[in-house]
């Protein structure tokens, strides 16, 4: 059912109250990471962003106090998610199935690449993904690698992780690299604690992290990763998508700017 249900159809849902992640939904559209940040900040964040593009690949910026972005889409920012995060001095308070009674005329829409986007072409081309099942979620982690500070904006690298049957691996590193604006290529394959990553804890407790006989650990940049920025920032207030509940656009993946 998932599969057949367009964009439209599936942000309907949400606005109606379903909350559901959503890897697998709507293969062959562009997910996105989204993230609402005060007018002041808004540039700067915007230089955090360009200066860490494999992290977090800007696909588009709104204007203050407008819960659209028409060039990806018909919707409403403020209803049109599964799920929210709301942060108050850089910290993670809240998570709500809708921002309208939050929103505020200063905020600024980011839309971030995100890698669900992606895993369509890595199954077509015959990649196994156990992660990729509608209620199923590729799993999230910090790293001890650093970003590219801009201004208040740091923190560290966020990676997001699949098993990969080792003799997929390089199809697997050709098919994402194909797709720079949902995180690209893999940073690192293998051993996890080479860059800091430990499996038994997932960002939010979610996803897969298990790596089974004959599989490889493959970890991409992940737009968690500006979470971290607005913590590091200690913006007083700021909204993200909750991670794993993105924006499915209207936009197809292959015509993603």
């Amino acid at each position: 059912m998932g599969r057949a249900m367009t964009p439209a159809a599936w942000r309907a849902r949400f606005r109606a109250g379903e909350q559901r992640q959503t890897a697998a939904l709507c293969p062959g559209f562009a997910q996105a990471n989204m993230a609402f940040i005060p007018a002041e900040a808004a540039d700067e964040f915007e230089a955090f962003l360009r200066a860490n593009p494999a992290a977090c690949p800007l696909l588009a910026r709104g204007r203050p106090g407008d819960p659209t972005l028409p060039q990806l889409g018909d919707f409403d920012l403020r209803h049109d998610l599964p799920l929210y995060r709301l942060f108050r001095d850089g910290q993670p308070c809240d998570r709500v199935p809708d921002i309208a009674g939050d929103w505020r005329a200063d905020l600024v829409p980011f839309a971030i690449g995100c890698s669900l986007t992606f895993e369509a072409d890595l199954v077509a081309v015959g990649v196994a993904l156990r992660c990729h099942a509608p209620g199923v979620s590729c799993s999230a982690f910090d790293t001890a690698i650093p970003n590219r500070p801009a201004g208040r904006f740091g923190g560290n690298l966020v990676v997001s992780m699949r098993a990969i049957r080792a003799d997929q691996a390089a199809l697997a590193d050709a098919v994402t690299r194909a797709h720079p604006q949902a995180h690209g290529a893999p940073v690192h394959l293998g051993d996890p604690q080479a860059i800091g990553v430990d499996l038994s804890r997932p960002i939010d407790g979610l996803g897969l992290t298990d790596i089974g006989l004959g599989e490889v650990a493959m970890f991409w940049a992940c737009g968690v990763t500006m979470e971290r920025a607005i913590t590091s920032a200690r913006l007083p207030f700021a909204i993200t998508h909750a991670p794993g509940h993105m924006l499915i656009t209207d936009l197809p993946a292959g015509e993603m700017p």
